[in-house]
């Protein structure tokens, strides 16, 4: 048997140490919340065109705070899982969905629809919330 060590992902150890209690055991009614329904905004400073056709219905989107963003001190960055910067949360709708994230709480999107809009590429989001 190879005893070779496996590099496991910090984001996963992260999900999975939150989902069990202190014995070890998991967790019951770990839920996805939605939390809300939005664009991404800032897509047409980015130039999207080479990635658009990679972006898929229901793909997992990460949330990353940007609490040093000099626009917006409540910035919620939008990626996909291998780093590619969509834009940002709007910053009408970012608050409540910050100070979540700053308590710890772990947020992640999902892509609902993909259209353009003339040279605009329009992202529409689902964001949840991970309760575990």
């Amino acid at each position: 048997m190879d005893q070779a060590i496996i590099k496991i992902d910090p984001k996963y150890l992260e999900i999975a140490r939150n989902s069990l209690d202190k014995k070890g055991l998991p967790k019951p009614f770990i839920q996805e919340v939605e939390l809300l329904n939005c664009h991404v905004a800032g897509t047409s400073f980015l130039h999207l065109d080479d990635i658009e056709s990679k972006l898929t219905k229901n793909q997992l989107l990460m949330l990353k705070r940007e609490p040093k963003n000099k626009n917006d001190d409540k910035a919620i960055l939008i990626l996909t899982e291998d780093g590619q910067k969509l834009g940002y949360v709007p910053k009408e709708k970012n608050e409540v969905l910050s100070n979540l994230m700053d308590a710890g709480k772990l947020l992640f999107g999902r892509l609902d629809e993909k259209s353009w809009m003339g040279t605009w590429l329009r992202l529409d989001i689902q964001v949840f919330l991970r309760d575990i």
